[in-house]
């Protein structure tokens, strides 16, 4: 049975993740993970994207720790060693998720329940999360077993809130509910139970309606604004700059504006 099903709604397509009964990611969700976003990624016509779970009270609970454990068994069967100076190169998971973080269009998480570990990993590769209220939680609980969030959220968590409170969550293990989620700025917004999904779409539709070039430009930007020189990313911006301000869509739209002597948040 497919875990991955995708729907598209004029420009904005919905990836659904399912796989019960209690919506574990596997290494089966993560191919398909992988053939959706290709798809989408040859597809023009998608301008933005949300991912929700299809298990009730469930976006992705977390990795199968049966599978993991399955795969440190048969590691040590083999003799592998880790070697500091040979670092383990990128996964499967690691191309998508990063897909998610570098694909020009806005990809918007609709946490509809439990999104633990490798879940809660794939919700921080989003650009927006959206939350609803509910009884599930949401964190990077892996040091409980003995290892530790390995799909980036060492990396992501800290950005959305600080070192400190990233290392008392992942050295707790602590996971929290949507709404000190919503308080910590973890999630972008907090909406009532089971609106979720209705809300992301709404959030999907408004950006796409936006000119893609721009909101391309602008994903990029603030996207690699921490991981490059300041100098070179104002330089950066700069050069898109331009690159926006010559296209025939911003000339329309500003003309536009001028004529009508509108405010610039009705253009």
């Amino acid at each position: 049975m497919p875990q991955i099903s995708v729907e598209r709604s004029g420009n904005v397509a919905t990836i659904t993740i399912t796989n019960p009964p209690h919506g574990f990611m596997d290494a089966a969700t993560v191919a398909e993970l992988d053939a959706a976003t290709a798809e989408l990624d040859a597809d023009p016509a998608v301008r933005a994207i949300v991912i929700t779970g299809g298990v009730p009270g469930v976006f992705i609970r977390h990795y199968s720790v049966r599978e993991l454990e399955t795969l440190a068994r048969q590691l040590r069967e083999r003799g592998v060693a880790v070697d500091p100076a040979r670092p383990v190169p990128p996964r499967d998971i690691d191309r998508v998720f990063g897909w998610l973080e570098a694909t020009s269009r806005p990809v918007i998480a609709a946490i509809n329940g439990f999104a633990m570990g490798g879940g809660f990993e794939l919700a921080l590769s989003c650009d927006l999360r959206i939350a609803e209220e509910g009884q599930y939680e949401v964190g990077l609980p892996e040091v409980r077993l003995g290892i530790l969030p390995g799909a980036g959220g060492t990396q992501k968590l800290p950005a959305l809130v600080g070192t400190a409170r990233a290392l008392e969550m992942t050295l707790r293990g602590r996971t929290v509910g949507p709404a000190e989620a919503h308080r910590l700025g973890l999630v972008h917004e907090l909406v009532p139970a089971g609106r979720a999904l209705e809300r992301a779409h709404q959030l999907a539709a408004e950006i796409a309606a936006l000119p893609a070039r721009a909101v391309a430009h602008i994903k990029r930007l603030v996207r690699t604004a921490g991981a490059v020189p300041r100098d070179e990313g104002l330089a950066l911006e700069r050069t898109l700059f331009l690159d926006l301000l010559l296209s025939d869509e911003a000339l329309e739209r500003m003309t536009r504006m001028n004529a009508d002597d509108r405010d610039i948040r009705d253009v």
